[in-house]
């Protein structure tokens, strides 16, 4: 019998393979068997644990998205303002993007595929739920402009992907990058307050 740590071990394997072979040759130009000779497994292996390329295509997109809005809920304070809640996730967001490159681009690629279609509206809310509750938070306490939820979602999410992008056209020093990102944060701050 197989023991859990050794079903995880190969799941894990599997799992870093795909990202960065999906993120190389992207969704169409990453065979199966690809995924499986750079994860050291069969292709059965692989069929074990995914019944389909695409059922792994979208755990992986889940996975990655519940590691960072794990990793951006766990920076914030409930006793904070709602300008400090929102720079702080704005700031961990795009520290957690330079710090796994691979993971925000492979977000980034799914969103713009037809995998995207895939993810359900109860998923994709769940996975929304705290931006959710600070922008209806901010709105009802008119410290953000009454604008629909999904309007101001986006404008956000825009501005981390176009800040990430100019962020890695360069090689800015950690003091450089630092001033970035807070000026980022002005720029967007003065777009979605009143």
């Amino acid at each position: 019998m197989i023991s859990q740590s050794k079903i995880q071990d190969k799941r894990k394997e599997i799992w870093d393979a795909a990202l960065k072979l999906f993120v190389e040759y992207g969704f169409h130009g990453t065979p199966t068997s690809k995924i499986a000779a750079e994860a050291g497994v069969a292709n059965g292996t692989l069929f074990h644990y995914y019944k389909t390329k695409e059922d792994l295509v979208i755990v992986l997109y889940n996975d990655i998205k519940n590691e960072l809005n794990s990793y951006i809920t766990s920076k914030v304070s409930c006793n904070e303002s709602l300008e400090t809640k929102v720079k702080i996730m704005f700031i961990n967001s795009l520290y957690w993007a330079l710090d796994n490159r691979e993971k925000f681009y492979y977000i980034h690629q799914f969103h713009f595929s037809p995998h995207f279609a895939k993810i359900s509206p109860e998923t994709i809310h769940q996975q929304s739920t705290c931006h959710i509750r600070l922008i209806e938070e901010g709105i009802k306490a008119e410290l953000l402009k009454p604008l629909p939820i999904e309007f101001l979602l986006t404008i956000v999410s825009s501005h981390v992907f176009g800040v990430y992008q100019y962020l890695t056209s360069e090689d800015f020093s950690e003091s450089q990058q630092k001033k970035v990102i807070n000026d980022a944060f002005g720029m967007l701050w003065d777009m979605i307050a009143p």
